[in-house]
């Protein structure tokens, strides 16, 4: 009897482990998306350094995460605010999933915030800095913060609610985004006379491409975080996680398709796919602990406030974000994980749970903020001081590919 409920104990495991590193190799497939995205919504002189930096994120985050961060993020806590440091990773044990298949998880976790901020900051970035920038926040900064949520600190002994990262890891690299844009400046030409102008992207079809390849990866990305598959009740949560992060991703397309063509009196695809991501953000949080509905209304939401997000931060704040990573990852993620305290259906304001939950949403989320933003600024503003953050206007005018690379996607002459 003892040898069966072990035999069934191993397979149990086995199915969890194998669950996840799927999940894993999905949001794996999202760095290519973000790639795609990113490149087909800026110019084609600079495809060769966009493909570069992300390729270069994944390659030093997962290194520096491997070496130092998942310690932070997951080691034996530290009065609540990081984990202690244990070099190189620790023994592979076995608590649920070997550690080594939560470090992989975890690894393309910490890529896809580290990401982020290419598309920010594209188009005239020096890469040696934005290779600086890649290794600090996937070493300290995303693992400092998320342990504060994810590795037993204190906002996940407050019950602040992030099921898959809305904040952890989205709007931790849309506010690192806002910073590094910010300091960058924009690019040349972006504003005549104080008044934006449209700097058209090369090939919107690498653009809707990438959205769908995120919007297949986000079934690893909210799904996988379940961290188990084995048994009825972890088989019903998976289910309704992937119709909650559908369903959201969905109706944030339509809405912001829908608020587009009234303001533009066009229905702008550009627009629309970005509003897919908005979606898909802003149920990341409460994808486990909402109704369908309720995802529906948020992805809805997330939707519509993308459209006005764009236009305050390119026409008020001037800040040049070609891919509308600051308003998709940084805005949408706080505004989604604020949502989970009103549609929670445990303790959410909208079903009888007052605004306990709700509080604790947004300290998690403005402490987070906080944090992110005070720290990218420092590390953005060395670098600025140091080697440089920019390139120079020759450069960007000619283009990134030829300067840095000495090649580029196209062979253009």
């Amino acid at each position: 009897m003892e040898e069966l409920s072990t035999t069934v104990s191993d397979l149990s495991m086995s199915v969890d482990n194998v669950w996840v590193l799927i999940a894993t190799c999905l949001v794996m497939f999202m760095q290519a998306g973000f790639a795609l995205v990113e490149v087909g919504f800026t110019r084609a002189k600079n495809a060769a350094n966009i493909l570069m930096k992300n390729l270069m994120d994944f390659a030093v985050g997962s290194l520096a995460f491997w070496a130092i961060g998942y310690s932070i993020m997951f080691g034996e806590d530290i009065a609540g605010f990081m984990g202690q440091i244990t070099l190189f990773f620790g023994p592979d044990e076995i608590d649920g999933l070997p550690q080594i298949t939560k470090l992989m998880f975890q690894t393309v976790f910490a890529a896809t915030a580290a990401t982020i901020v290419s598309g920010a900051m594209a188009e005239r970035t020096r890469f040696s800095a934005y290779l600086i920038y890649s290794l600090v926040i996937t070493l300290v900064i995303y693992p400092i913060s998320g342990h504060w949520t994810w590795g037993g600190g204190w906002l996940s002994e407050m019950g602040f609610i992030d099921f898959a990262g809305s904040t952890v890891v989205h709007s931790v690299g849309g506010w690192a985004a806002l910073m590094g844009a910010a300091l960058l400046g924009p690019r040349v030409g972006k504003y005549a006379n104080g008044k934006p102008r449209a700097i058209p992207g090369h090939n919107l079809v690498l653009g809707a491409l990438g959205v769908f390849i995120l919007w297949l990866g986000w079934f690893g990305f909210n799904p996988g975080s379940q961290l188990a598959a084995a048994g009825k009740d972890n088989a019903i949560a998976i289910a309704h996680i992937f119709a909650t992060t559908n369903l959201a991703a969905a109706a944030g397309a339509l809405a912001s398709m829908i608020i587009s063509w009234m303001r533009y009196k066009r229905p702008s695809l550009s627009i629309t796919l970005n509003g897919a991501l908005a979606g898909l953000v802003g149920i990341t949080a409460g994808c486990a602990a909402v109704s369908l509905g309720s995802a529906a209304i948020i992805g809805a939401i997330a939707g519509v406030v993308l459209v006005f997000s764009l236009e305050f931060i390119e026409r008020t704040l001037k800040i040049d974000d070609p891919v509308g990573a600051i308003s998709v990852h940084g805005v949408c993620g706080a505004l989604g994980t604020l949502l989970v305290g009103v549609f929670a259906t445990e303790g959410g304001l909208l079903n009888g749970g007052g605004f306990a939950q709700l509080g604790v949403q947004a300290v998690g989320v403005f402490s987070t903020m906080g944090w992110v933003i005070g720290t990218s600024f420092i590390l953005f503003f060395v670098i600025k001081k140091t080697i440089g953050l920019r390139e120079s206007k020759r450069v960007e005018e000619e283009g990134l590919d030829v300067y840095e690379h000495g090649e580029t996607v196209y062979n253009m002459v």
